[in-house]
């Protein structure tokens, strides 16, 4: 029989509330090209187009399995030039990986008016979730 496992709200906001815990200022960081394999692939010529900052706390309780973060510090300086692929969320240390995932305008993991990033150029992002897959 195939893995099929299906969660209950409590445990969904219980895996939801843990990640946002891990992200109590923390960051995230928007790169250029292929997305890894997962969050604990080192980078592998990628290049970092803008860093922000998660608040502290990140985000309230979750509520069906899904965290609204709060408001992140924007990066008012871009680091590089380039087109967002993917971004990287990090614990406060900057070195712990949370999750990855991908950059676009539409249906991706993190959605952009564009996905243009020009160096010197403020970032930021109006609107945050994370959603636990509950199966």
């Amino acid at each position: 029989m195939a893995l099929n496992p299906k969660f209950g709200n409590a445990a969904a906001n219980a895996a939801a509330d843990a990640i946002s815990d891990a992200l109590d200022n923390g960051y995230l960081r928007i790169y250029t090209g292929s997305q890894p394999a997962g969050a604990d692939t080192a980078l592998s010529g990628q290049t970092l187009l803008a860093e922000l900052r998660y608040a502290n706390p990140a985000s309230g309780a979750a509520s069906g399995g899904v965290v609204t973060f709060s408001a992140m510090t924007a990066d008012s300086s871009a680091d590089a030039t380039g087109t967002a692929a993917w971004f990287r969320a990090l614990k406060s240390d900057g070195t712990t990986a949370v999750f990855d995932g991908s950059v676009g305008t539409s249906g991706c993991d993190l959605n952009l008016n564009s996905t243009a990033i020009q160096s010197g150029a403020a970032v930021s992002i109006s609107s945050h979730t994370y959603t636990f897959n509950k199966g």
